[in-house]
């Protein structure tokens, strides 16, 4: 494919990694808080306009992220994650400061106010899909090979705290300062995530000939085929990689099982047993308590260098796990079990994610990351209706075990795919 070589801050830590990945996770991670928030006060501010209105305006963040998605990935390998990241995060304070400003002014009798949040949901789902492939690329830019493990496991853990943290903040502040102060507050984190990225000093060096279309990629790694171009080569490097070829299906067929588990089937399986609205929240507590555990292990001790075997391990506990919650009896093994469910998802994002980051050409890492949230969204989409149908016709413990069934499919294929069972960890080639 290619070789490349990264200039990151020597300066590490205990456990390896670079005080300027550190500085630029804690950035994103507050960033991520700040969103998190705005989402939440997004939905509650669409739910004033009825039920109609709060699907519309998450459909508008949702689609445009969706259908752009791969452009963005092509537009990152195109000119880089660092300078896509500190676009697409300067548009965000941008967008959100104007929805503060519009906001304010907005006529809410005239329903004007609808609209308003739907054109701004729409602006911030299309700079999502640039952020997301920037922001996935980065980490293999300013960490060692060896390190990558820990530091995308760390970058897990901090996402959960934010999710945590974000519904929360983002009621006490759309309470005391309404949707206009939420926005401004998370324009505050964008120029916080801004300033740290500002200061990253990353320079990859390529050397490499891929063919384009009719175009070719030469040293800089820009295509002379055009965006479009880029794509088709982007799914073309996926098609004929051994390990990419098989970790993307894996990926989204894990998610197809494991995540409509506790956030879908979850509520359901409380509503069945009439064990009242307090044991959902126990079960995405235990979901979220396990996914921050063992990323945090993760983060500590490493992975498993056999990449395979963490993949079936992970995939293992989660089947588990989602057995035990279709037979919970009562609410804590319930929650007991929502713990083994996102310990293993924890355990097979932390395995799965260095692989294919690792194993993307420094050409491509942007399409190959935007194809990964691609296909995981695209699965999780079309297995939560037919879930959903499951439950409905059948009962939800059935639905669950299917989904333990599912999950414990794909681990077994792991087992059989020579492909993921090379140890963990890029060689890093000076040119």
């Amino acid at each position: 494919m290619g070789t490349s070589t990264a200039d990151t801050d020597t300066d590490a830590d205990a456990a390896g990694l670079p005080r300027a990945y550190l500085w630029w996770l804690a950035g994103t991670r507050v960033s991520a808080v700040g969103d998190a928030a705005l989402a939440a006060a997004l939905g509650w501010a669409g739910a004033g306009y009825g039920g109609s209105a709060a699907g519309l305006v998450l459909a508008a963040v949702t689609v445009p992220r969706t259908v752009l998605l791969l452009l963005g990935g092509a537009v990152v390998d195109r000119h880089g994650p660092r300078r896509v990241a500190l676009l697409a995060d300067a548009a965000m304070v941008v967008v959100v400061l104007a929805l503060a400003l519009a906001l304010a002014v907005v006529d809410r009798t005239a329903g004007g106010g609808r609209w308003t949040l739907i054109g701004f949901a729409l602006l911030i789902g299309t700079v999502d899909a640039f952020q997301l492939p920037a922001s996935g690329a980065l980490p293999r830019l300013l960490v060692a090979p060896a390190r990558l493990s820990r530091a995308l496991a760390l970058r897990q853990a901090g996402g959960q705290v934010a999710v945590l943290l974000g519904a929360p903040v983002g009621a006490l502040l759309a309470g005391g300062l309404g949707l206009a102060g939420v926005a401004v507050a998370d324009a505050v984190t964008f120029l916080a995530v801004l300033a740290v990225t500002l200061r990253l000093r990353v320079r990859v060096r390529v050397r490499v000939r891929v063919r384009v279309g009719k175009g070719e990629r030469g040293e800089s790694g820009r295509s002379g085929g055009g965006l479009v171009a880029g794509l088709a080569d982007g799914l073309r490097v996926v098609r004929r990689d051994r390990t990419l070829r098989v970790a993307l299906p894996v990926a989204a067929v894990a998610a197809a099982g494991v995540l409509p588990v506790v956030g879908l089937l979850g509520p359901l399986l409380v509503r069945a047993h009439a064990w009242g609205t307090g044991t959902a929240g126990l079960s995405a507590g235990g979901q979220a308590l396990g996914v921050l555990g063992a990323s945090l292990a993760a983060a500590r001790y490493g992975v498993l260098r056999r990449v395979g075997r963490g993949i079936v391990l992970g995939l293992g506990v989660a089947a588990l796990g989602t057995v035990a919650l279709a037979l919970a009896p009562a609410p804590v093994w319930a929650g007991a079990a929502a713990v083994l469910v996102g310990a293993g998802s924890s355990v097979f994002a932390c395995h799965l994610g260095p692989l294919v980051l690792s194993g993307a050409p420094a050409t491509h890492l942007g399409r190959v990351q935007a194809l990964l949230t691609l296909v995981q969204s695209a699965a999780l989409t079309a297995a939560n209706p037919v879930w959903g149908a499951l439950a409905g016709a059948v009962g939800v413990r059935v639905s669950l075990l299917g989904c333990a069934a599912l999950t414990g499919a794909v681990a077994v294929a792991v087992v059989a795919a020579d492909a993921l069972r090379q140890p963990m960890g890029l060689p890093v080639v000076q040119s």
